[in-house]
């Protein structure tokens, strides 16, 4: 029988209670089936009807590793296959497993949740799983899967807590945007994600390699060392390839391989493309703009921003008539906001104007999901070395700022005000009293994790503009 206590997500609780809430309460289905499926090995113990017999239980997974057991990925034969059996047969009991596996927690978790942070962390552990399983020596098809798996449920307690719906979800979101992740995790959770990765692999027996790979310390096999190195290059890539903490990665994935450091960064970014190909064959096309070397994300599953070119239209004629009076600067300023978030389709918006009594900009206006603690903490002080919004804002001209690959990153300190700014391609529009800075507007597609294209960009210089002649009006009076 469920614990009462398990029912409600713990407050400030241990690793035991949340492993409890969520195996007993948010996923037990998921828990019990990779339970049954995890203790099937390879060995005479198991035949290939056991793990047949899993499968079949479930309509949607016995298509999906069909489907997967006829792609290039899995199945380098290219022999059709058509039935359960017959996989496990031609393409092998733990690849089949594998497939099973990965199958089961990424519908689970896409189902139930598909939050910005869930879907980063699907990203990271499918791109690390491609990586670990592509890098391996050899054609250990066998262990290939093995370390796939391993790194795949690397951080399964991040995703499972991502998943599901609890205040503490929300909590923990606004608080990553101000403390470092492990000391955020702690004070809302009481307990870290690590630990809770580690419980839930005891609790769902999910095997002794996946135990090696998430235990702390140092490695204890060759396997278990690959699949950390991946690991840690794929969270360095989120910044961009030319990161410095890519090239630390690279140097130590070349010496465990013992390959020149030019060869396996070649292969890393050929995996990286692959990755994306491979999030797509498990109908994660959302996750794809997420990954290093992407694609432009497909119209028929990610998520897209939405712009209204009548209603942009609309916006700036009105914008046009209120400048022919003396203009009223805050109703000019909250329909530029609005336009650039309405019918732009940019996701989060915000507007700083100088401070009454100093230097910095300071949020004025804001508009958008998650922007609600910009109002406190989105300050930028123009004129200091070194920081990026300051460096932009003494360029006095709208600019795009693209990802972890964009020069600028690499140049200036990022942000600190929000982590995701930084991860998110996004625009930023100066604004000028002759020659001193007064305002900035910057918008971004936020937790859709589309870059705004040309069109974005455009309409939004057009809305800046429109501040920027309201003000040069007030400063003629």
């Amino acid at each position: 029988m469920t614990d009462t206590k398990a029912k409600q997500p713990p407050r400030k609780g241990s690793t035991s209670g949340w492993v409890s809430y969520l195996s007993q309460v948010e996923m037990p289905v998921l828990a019990e089936t990779l339970r049954e499926i995890s203790q099937l090995t390879d060995s005479s113990k198991s035949t290939v009807n056991q793990l047949a017999d899993v499968i079949l239980k479930d309509a949607h997974l016995t298509s999906q590793v069909l489907r997967l057991s006829n792609t290039v990925f899995y199945n380098h034969s290219r022999l059709p296959v058509s039935t359960v059996s017959r996989a496990i047969t031609l393409i092998g009991f733990n690849p089949v497993r594998a497939m099973a596996i990965s199958s089961l927690v990424i519908d689970a978790l896409l189902g139930r949740n598909p939050r910005g942070q869930l879907m980063r962390c699907l990203a990271r552990a499918l791109h690390g799983a491609v990586q670990a399983r592509c890098l391996l020596p050899g054609n250990r098809h066998e262990q290939k899967e093995e370390v796939f798996i391993g790194a795949l449920l690397s951080n399964i307690g991040e995703m499972a807590f991502w998943a599901c719906h609890t205040p503490q979800a929300e909590e923990l979101d606004n608080a990553l945007h101000k403390e470092e992740p492990v000391a955020a995790q702690q004070a809302v959770l009481g307990t870290t994600f690590a630990a809770i990765t580690r419980g839930l692999v005891e609790s769902w027996n999910l095997g002794q390699f996946v135990r090696e790979v998430v235990a702390p310390g140092r490695a204890k096999s060759d396997k278990s060392a690959l699949v950390r190195h991946a690991l840690v290059l794929v969270a360095a890539a989120e910044k961009g390839w030319q990161h410095p903490s890519v090239s630390t990665a690279m140097d130590a994935l070349s010496g465990h391989l013992g390959q020149p450091v030019d060869e396996v960064r070649q292969q890393v970014r050929d995996n990286a493309r692959e990755a994306a190909e491979v999030a797509v064959t498990y109908g994660m096309q959302q996750i794809t703009s997420l990954l290093p070397d992407h694609d432009e994300p497909r119209g028929d599953g990610g998520l897209s921003s939405q712009g209204d070119q009548l209603l942009q239209l609309q916006i700036l004629r009105e914008l046009s008539a209120l400048l022919v009076e003396k203009p009223d600067l805050n109703l000019v300023f909250q329909t530029v906001v609005e336009g650039i978030h309405r019918a732009v389709g940019l996701q989060r918006v915000v507007l700083l104007m100088k401070h009454k009594k100093g230097p910095e900009l300071v949020t004025r206006k804001v508009l958008g999901e998650g922007t609600s603690h910009w109002r406190e903490e989105f300050i930028v002080t123009p004129g200091v070395a070194g920081d990026l919004l300051a460096a932009i804002v003494a360029r006095g001209e709208c600019i795009y700022l693209g990802g972890g690959d964009d020069p600028l990153w690499n140049k200036y300190q990022a942000p600190g005000f929000d982590r995701q700014v930084g991860r998110s391609p996004g625009l930023f529009g100066p604004l000028f009293v002759g020659k001193r800075a007064v305002g900035l507007v910057y918008a971004d597609n936020g937790g859709l994790f589309q870059p705004p294209d040309q069109e974005q960009f455009l309409a939004f210089s057009h809305f800046v503009q429109q501040a920027q002649l309201c003000i040069n009006n007030l400063a003629d009076t």
